[in-house]
């Protein structure tokens, strides 16, 4: 029995650093949790060899080896895959948004329309555009309406003269000469200097940056004084603004993405705490972290742009929280009475394009902001 003993022992002890190395470095040439499922059958195979070598499952019935082998590999796979599809399914992630049905000129896309022809129409070389994420189906719809009809894909490339390659790529084209027009909720103090004086920004309509919670959270509304507390670490769980006794998840974006710029403007001289991180114990006293996107637990606060949260993003489970009792709705945003309303540019940065003055102005006029009505944004006061 000793030597059966001693041999696990040894078995474990290989097998278990092995495991573990494989383990790291699937999790560091992953973004995903594949690592997880690694660990899990690592894991399960380690137990189930320990069992034979001690002899137990020799005393099993076949049926018994069966239920005991599907215990240890079937269920933990099966579960945590199943937590995985869970919150994939209820998180918002930019990923889950087709762009490509948004693509002018293409069969059934979803780009609005108007309902006469365009008062402006570009003759000769067209404008490059870029931008965010969220505003592509506005900038798309510019292009159906005043762009010579051809094949606009929306990938960034030489050849592609509408692209998305969100808000950071989209401010490195514009510095580079790449694009331009990009279109954004306004740059970051560092995008900013990275222009520098050539950048010119022209509001050509409204948004709002909400916050938002799990359905289930009794928390409906927040003052700014209070997600100033929750972002800056000072409040940290439900109960301080009439919630549950929680601890608050507050989830921010990348450095230099659109959302996480509109939280750096809504936090204004308050410092940001630390962004969550999934923290990996990989032994020997080290730890592996990787920043968090938001994901939908129900103790977990987010942040985005209502228009991408709650219609190019079709996810459920969530709700917008009202701030300091005014609705993120399209009235409250006209009137300026949601506090975290902001507008959205079209920016340029010195381009030599003879076009771009005239397209932005037509941004504004009329059938401009009759798009950016239709597309689903707020057109600018009195349009």
């Amino acid at each position: 029995m000793w030597l059966r003993i001693t041999g696990a022992i040894l078995f474990t002890g290989v097998f278990g650093i092995l495991g573990y190395f494989i383990t790291v470095i699937s999790f560091l040439m992953s973004n995903e949790n594949g690592y997880v499922y690694v660990g899990i059958v690592f894991a399960a195979f380690l137990i189930s060899i320990n069992l034979s070598i001690l002899g137990i499952l020799k005393k099993m019935s076949g049926k018994a080896v069966l239920m005991t082998m599907i215990s240890l590999f079937a269920i933990p796979l099966v579960g945590y895959g199943g937590y995985e599809l869970y919150i994939d399914r209820i998180e918002i992630k930019d990923a889950e948004v087709d762009l490509s049905a948004y693509e002018p000129f293409t069969e059934d896309n979803e780009v609005v329309k108007l309902d006469e022809p365009s008062t402006y129409k570009i003759d000769g070389e067209v404008p490059e555009l870029d931008g965010a994420t969220a505003l592509y189906p506005v900038y798309a719809a510019f292009v159906e309406a005043t762009y010579p009809e051809k094949t606009y894909e929306h990938e960034p490339s030489p050849d592609n003269a509408v692209v998305v390659s969100k808000t950071n790529g989209a401010y490195e084209r514009l510095q580079e000469g790449e694009a331009d027009i990009i279109f954004t909720a306004g740059p970051s103090e560092q995008q900013r200097k990275a222009l520098g004086e050539n950048m010119k920004m022209t509001p050509i309509g409204k948004e709002a940056f909400v916050f938002f919670v799990h359905e289930s959270n009794p928390v409906d509304s927040l003052t700014i004084e209070q997600l100033r507390g929750i972002y800056s670490g000072q409040i940290t769980n439900w109960s301080e603004v009439g919630g549950k006794d929680k601890e608050i998840l507050a989830f921010q974006r990348p450095e230099g993405s659109g959302s996480q710029t509109g939280l750096e403007n809504m936090m204004g001289s308050t410092p940001i705490m630390d962004a969550p991180k999934d923290q990996r114990v990989t032994g020997m006293g080290g730890v592996i972290e990787k920043a968090s996107n938001y994901r939908n637990h129900r103790n977990s606060i987010g942040f985005s742009y209502r228009h991408f949260a709650t219609k190019m993003v079709n996810n459920k489970g969530i709700k917008l929280l009202h701030i300091n009792g005014e609705a993120p709705d399209i009235p409250s945003i006209q009137k300026d009475l949601y506090p975290l309303t902001a507008e959205f540019y079209a920016i340029t940065n010195g381009t030599e394009n003879e076009n771009v003055d005239p397209f932005i102005e037509w941004m504004r006029s009329e059938q401009g902001q009759e798009l950016i009505k239709k597309s689903g944004y707020v057109p600018l006061e009195g349009s």
